[in-house]
């Protein structure tokens, strides 16, 4: 076959759209490596004690022997107790906001200071961070004068140490926020970028702008690669919106809209999303507790379906639905997407035709159920390296 066109047409291009490749190769680096927690546990920074991890999990477990039978299929029984037993906390953060309330200002400082030389010389789960408050006017000083107060007790901060800035409202917020962390680097001799933090989207107005553009998207640029992710709050951004607060829910549309915005901005950025929590909570009567059990784990399958791998948690009784939800759904689809994988490596035809874009799907799927305990390494049959490599 002839070729009429020049190889200079190529090169032109190629000169054109090289700041292009680059931006993109900066955006969207792909998914983020290492595990994500299925939740993140908020606790009032004064509640927090060393045992807290211990004490959560010890309620869990009473919770279970309190109200049978079992509210998740009895096979599960074991890898959730053992979960709940061990590791009954993935991601913790010490809450300063709503969960805290507003004090004096040595109060909350001596509960800075406390709270973190408690989480510096305790056993910690291998998640935590804090929740400081908003970037409003009325609580900014507050906000920067407890993470610095916190930083100076706690020293070096631990492997996966987050900062979450709750009622992110603009994208200069977020870019004050980025400058923020930089100044505490410097203030506490700390490697450059280390500080990261996570946005509360649950304002309105952190999703859809003024100027009818998608602000969340923006405020991910503005972060200059500190952001590794995005919450959605239920129930303040319900209440923006003017839902009743019989109605507020993980599965109001408002929320559908709200995440499927933060979805569709965090895609590819490697920025990693987190559904909200459910205020129904287990406690009362056994039937109150099964009634809130159910819920939670419909609420959680839900998210898991819709590609939300992280929620919040309130509640030792909602640990146990947490993780059977969370293992129920990894093992259900797990025969079908080591087969569908193993096919594509094999290059073998079956009833699905899998793309490479898809193969990546069925790889981040099983390393998820391996890094949450849903799934054993012999169950998998593709080794880590593998899954990584896809």
């Amino acid at each position: 076959m002839g070729r009429r066109l020049h190889e200079r047409t190529g090169l032109e291009l190629d000169r054109r759209l090289a700041p292009v490749d680059e931006a993109l190769r900066r955006r969207y680096p792909g998914e983020a490596p290492g595990r994500q927690p299925v939740h993140t546990v908020y606790v009032p920074a004064d509640r927090y004690t060393p045992d807290l991890c211990r004490r959560w999990g010890e309620q869990a477990l009473d919770a279970l022997d309190a109200c049978p039978p079992l509210p998740f299929p009895v096979e599960l029984r074991d890898r959730v107790v053992a979960k709940v037993s061990t590791e009954p906390i993935e991601d913790l953060r010490l809450d300063f906001e709503d969960g805290y309330g507003v004090r004096d200002d040595d109060e909350e400082d001596e509960t800075a200071r406390v709270a973190a030389t408690a989480l510096r010389d305790g056993p910690r789960p291998a998640f935590v961070g804090l929740r400081c408050k908003s970037f409003d006017p009325d609580s900014r000083d507050r906000a920067i004068r407890t993470l610095d107060v916190f930083l100076d007790a706690l020293g070096p901060p631990p492997p996966g140490f987050v900062i979450t800035l709750p009622k992110v409202r603009a994208v200069e917020q977020v870019a004050a926020m980025s400058l923020l962390c930089a100044a505490l680097e410097a203030a506490y001799a700390l490697p450059a970028a280390s500080l990261r933090f996570e946005l509360q989207i649950e304002t309105p107005e952190a999703v859809l702008g003024a100027d009818g553009t998608a602000t969340v998207a923006r405020m991910i640029t503005a972060a200059q690669g500190r952001c590794v992710g995005l919450h959605y709050g239920t129930y303040d951004y319900s209440a923006a919106c003017g839902v009743a607060a019989a109605h507020q829910s993980l599965d109001h549309p408002v929320a559908d809209h709200a995440k499927a915005v933060m979805q569709a901005a965090a895609a590819g950025t490697g920025v990693r999303l987190s559904d909200g929590s459910s205020n129904v909570l287990p406690v009362g009567d056994a039937t109150a507790v099964h009634r809130a059990w159910r819920l939670h784990t419909s609420l959680v399958r839900r998210s898991l379906t819709r590609g939300f791998y992280q929620g919040w948690d309130l509640h030792p009784a909602q640990l146990p639905t947490r993780y059977a939800a969370t293992y129920a759904f990894f093992r259900e689809s797990r025969a079908a997407t080591v087969e569908r994988l193993t096919a594509y490596l094999d290059r073998r035809a079956g009833g699905v035709l899998d793309e490479p874009a898809t193969a990546h799907a069925l790889a981040s799927f099983l390393r998820r159920g391996l890094d949450c305990g849903a799934l054993d390494p012999d169950e998998v049959g593709v080794d880590r390296a593998t899954l990584e490599a896809l």
